[in-house]
């Protein structure tokens, strides 16, 4: 956990009470909707932290780079896709009662098939899935998607193509 920290942090409420909270700091984390024409790509993993498998957009960490390297270096690393067009959906933070973390959720077109670069054993068991759109929001209703990340992802999305 090194990038991870917690942080006691004290505050005094409207009312003049004190309190203390736990925070965890955390760098950020960008998620990427790569989209070829009505279809999405997204990986499904295991995820530990809630023992089985999920069906997810690419994600990670922001390192030592800005937010549009880390979504194009996640998209080779987890599906093998390198986006020749980021744009900028929405940024967020995604547990703001505990977490500092912010997240940058970008739409991911022109894709250039690369070799996939997993990192770590979750990304190296994991199958990359092509679904269409309406299919993806399909899996969201019937809870085959329960990750909120690409939830917000995959409504950003419908949302853009009504528009």
């Amino acid at each position: 956990m090194d990038f991870l920290a917690l942080e006691r942090r004290h505050y005094v409420d409207v009312g003049g009470r004190h309190h203390a909270r736990v925070v965890v700091r955390h760098p950020g984390a960008v998620v990427v909707v790569p989209v070829i024409g009505e279809d999405v790509i997204m990986i499904r993993q295991h995820r530990v932290a809630v023992a089985k498998d999920l069906l997810e957009f690419p994600a990670g960490k922001v390192e030592a780079e800005s937010p549009e390297e880390t979504a194009r270096r996640e998209c080779q690393e987890e599906i093998g896709y390198l986006p020749r067009k980021l744009t900028p959906l929405h940024d967020y933070y995604s547990t703001p009662g505990f977490s500092d973390e912010r997240m940058w959720l970008f739409l991911a077109e022109d894709l250039e098939e690369v070799r996939r670069r997993p990192q770590g054993a979750e990304e190296e068991g994991a199958e990359t899935i092509r679904l269409s759109v309406t299919d993806a929001l399909e899996a969201v209703e019937s809870g085959d998607i329960e990750d909120a990340k690409s939830l917000i992802g995959l409504y950003a999305l419908a949302h853009r193509r009504s528009g």
